[in-house]
């Protein structure tokens, strides 16, 4: 992550127009998704701390990187916090995409209790997989 398209000071302080068109220019000349959905974060932060014009910002960008992008460490990391850009059904979908269910076999054992007689040794009988 060393190479930033902005500073902090310009992520903060920039005007919404200028950062739309600049995060835009940005994904589709790099489309590198981490530092992008990084920076849409970032602009989820500044909308909280009270700049109205950042709400729901870029979101046909962020549902363009959930639903066409490479998934990635980032993007499941961020995941959760874009909740409110898509609807409960392709949210569903999304989070289907994110995380998909692990499939994996397992070796099914049979457990079998086994009898101690009374010198403490296991009887002949019992098995254990």
């Amino acid at each position: 992550m060393t190479d930033l398209p902005f500073t902090q000071y310009q992520v903060f302080h920039l005007k919404a127009k200028t950062l739309r068109e600049q995060i835009s220019a940005y994904y589709q000349e790099t489309h590198n998704s981490s530092v992008t959905i990084q920076l849409l974060l970032a602009m989820k932060i500044r909308n909280q701390l009270g700049e109205q014009d950042f709400e729901l910002f870029l979101k046909d960008l962020v549902r363009h990187l959930f639903s066409k992008a490479t998934v990635n460490r980032a993007l499941r990391r961020y995941f959760y916090f874009f909740s409110e850009y898509f609807e409960e059904t392709e949210w569903e979908m999304m989070t289907a995409r994110c995380f998909p269910p692990a499939y994996g076999s397992t070796d099914l054992m049979e457990v079998v209790q086994a009898t101690i007689t009374e010198n403490g040794t296991e009887s002949e009988d019992s098995e254990s997989s």
